[in-house]
């Protein structure tokens, strides 16, 4: 028999198989036994087969996230009723704004520029109750407020600080709050990046903004109202504050609709700054004195002449600041690059810490310094490796 011949009956035996799911027909039965005669050595390239499941029984593969949609209903039932929804007045405007509850003493976390030049702050719990609260401390640079109010413990479900350095990019996380005043919605995405940074709200004398570090950048859907609402990882954790989103080239806290492309302020910079806006009304920022460039490309790194592209290049030093005290030094040369100037100092490591970028440098001095503590900079310096400690001052 050809080979022909034999693909002709097995096409037909495909045939009548599919013809009836039972039983073999009679003609189908003749193939298989016409099939079952051939001599081996007409079938050279017979390949042995994985075994079949026995009939009745079923094999299922379970997705990764099978359990994902169980997970996030408990984890709303969870979070929810800590999560508040906040109206603002003031004499020219209304804002609405998201908050959540962090103890049992009515202290509730949200941000700054929510309750910005409040005349009253009404707080709005997810089981009906209404009360209005007082601000009591405030942040520019991280944008972050601590509202009090005063109402039963029992209707206070105060929500979990997590740790956000342990936040991976990729992580599933979820937002909570009150966009365009739909208080209780929940929207998911994930971990997009680490260690942001934006402007500070707080400008200097000059009018030049500080810079505000550690922040999480998510894809979960964020819109104007979800301001000072959680981000939160799938254990109910908080590990973000909601901030702002980019749209058009621009980080805006609010007026704009989401593009993908969101800020939260890192659950660590909110564990170190809100004891201390409920304790004393503020928080103090270690200050360097200095201005860098956050990041390095090719073009740059060429016109200055450095030896690698990591690290925070010095662009200005502030005159008689920590940096200045120190001897760090900025750029004085002009480069090829209108407004660049080479000969500054590279910063490339903090307390032996290899950093590279400046929001590393940021992030770190942030959550783990305060005025008046030593931080030592490794900077390359005319081809030399220097060790410069600076003693750090506070944000003026």
């Amino acid at each position: 028999m050809t080979k022909n011949k034999i693909k002709i009956i097995l096409i037909l035996l495909a045939v009548f198989v599919f013809s009836s799911a039972c039983m073999l027909t009679n003609a189908a039965k003749d193939v298989v036994t016409q099939l079952q005669q051939l001599p081996t050595a007409l079938a050279p390239e017979q390949t042995q087969a994985a075994p079949l499941p026995s009939a009745g029984s079923t094999t299922i593969i379970e997705p990764e996230f099978a359990n994902l949609e169980g997970t996030l209903e408990g984890l709303y039932q969870q979070v929810n009723p800590g999560v508040v929804s906040i109206r603002v007045s003031s004499v020219n405007d209304e804002a609405l704004g998201s908050g959540f509850v962090i103890d049992k003493q009515g202290h509730i976390v949200t941000n700054y520029h929510v309750v910005e030049n409040a005349d009253k702050v009404e707080i709005d719990f997810p089981s009906g109750l209404k009360v209005y609260g007082d601000v009591i401390g405030t942040d520019l640079d991280s944008d972050l407020a601590v509202i009090k109010v005063n109402v039963a413990e029992e209707d206070l479900t105060p929500l979990t600080l997590g740790d956000s350095d342990t936040a991976l990019v990729g992580q599933v996380v979820v937002a909570i709050g009150n966009p365009y005043g739909l208080s209780g919605t929940m929207t998911l995405g994930i971990v997009s990046a680490r260690g942001r940074v934006l402007d500070s709200l707080r400008q200097t004398a000059s009018g030049v903004y500080f810079s505000a570090g550690d922040l999480i950048q998510t894809d979960t859907s964020i819109n104007p109202g979800n301001s000072g609402g959680p981000l939160l990882n799938l254990k109910g954790e908080v590990i973000g504050v909601n901030r702002a989103i980019q749209t058009s080239g621009q980080t805006l806290s609010g007026g704009a609709a989401n593009t993908g492309i969101g800020f939260a302020i890192s659950s660590n910079i909110v564990r170190r700054v809100v004891p201390s806006l409920i304790s004393s009304g503020s928080y103090k920022y270690p200050y360097l004195g200095l201005s860098s460039l956050n990041s390095l490309n090719l073009t740059i790194v060429e016109a200055l002449n450095l030896p690698q592209n990591t690290g925070a290049y010095v662009t200005d030093i502030a005159a008689g600041g920590p940096a200045d005290k120190a001897g760090l030094r900025g750029g004085t040369t002009q480069t090829e690059i209108s407004g660049l100037y080479s000969g500054g100092d590279l910063i490339v490591a903090v307390d032996g810490r290899e950093i590279k970028d400046f929001s590393e440098l940021l992030s770190y001095m942030v959550l783990n310094k305060a005025p008046g503590d030593v931080i030592t900079f490794t900077v390359i310096r005319g081809g030399n490796r220097v060790e410069v400690p600076v003693t750090l001052g506070e944000r003026p």
